[in-house]
């Protein structure tokens, strides 16, 4: 009797370490999940290149059919989009689970620092499931580049990272002007940050 008891016992705890260790392997192999959605006005250059260095980071990412921009969200002078309402419409058409970036090369703004119509390079939800990045402001010479520096910091804030004091690191505060050429990666601390999430970042 006593025997028998004892090999349960044994079961069970072999069991339990079974999954304990399952449960551990599982953890580190964590992974998000991450769908481009372009708008009409993007060069394909720009989208293709930025799909290949957000891959790089985050692992493999689906390409949704290029939409138009919504009409709702021009502003009142009928010049700029509002990246709120993008926003609202990006997280409208996303899929629970799934961070959705939306990429554009219209000019898009948002209100900051008093004024009604802050013209923006990209905006983000922190944390949330969706977010912008538009090529407008950037220059022209390394456009693509700079495209996936906003978009990769944009899809930081999705994750809860919000700006950092590094100069060199993706989630610098743009302060108004275009610091993405001298941003070279995530530093440290949002590097690790973001690998704990199931980012892909060497």
């Amino acid at each position: 009797m006593i025997t028998v008891l004892i090999n349960k016992i044994f079961r069970i705890l072999f069991c339990l370490l079974i999954l304990g260790l399952y449960g551990c392997q599982d953890s580190n192999n964590k992974k998000i999940s991450v769908e481009i959605q372009p708008f009409n006005d993007l060069p394909e250059a720009y989208l293709n290149s930025v799909h290949k260095a957000l891959e790089e980071v985050v692992g493999p990412i689906i390409i949704r059919k290029p939409i138009q921009l919504p009409k709702t969200a021009l502003n009142n002078t009928k010049k700029r989009y509002r990246a709120d309402s993008i926003l609202k419409y990006l997280k409208q058409i996303n899929d629970k689970g799934t961070f959705l970036i939306g990429l554009t090369s219209s000019d898009i703004s948002t209100t900051k620092n008093g004024i009604q119509d802050w013209g923006v390079m990209g905006l983000g939800y922190c944390p949330g499931s969706v977010c912008i990045a538009s090529s407008f402001r950037l220059k022209n010479k390394n456009k693509a580049e700079q495209l996936f520096k906003v978009a990769i910091h944009e899809l930081g804030h999705t994750q809860g990272l919000t700006h950092c004091n590094e100069k060199t690191c993706y989630m610098r505060d743009a302060e108004g002007k275009n610091p993405t050429d001298e941003e070279i990666a995530f530093c440290k601390n949002c590097k690790t940050y973001l690998l704990k999430l199931g980012w892909h970042i060497d």
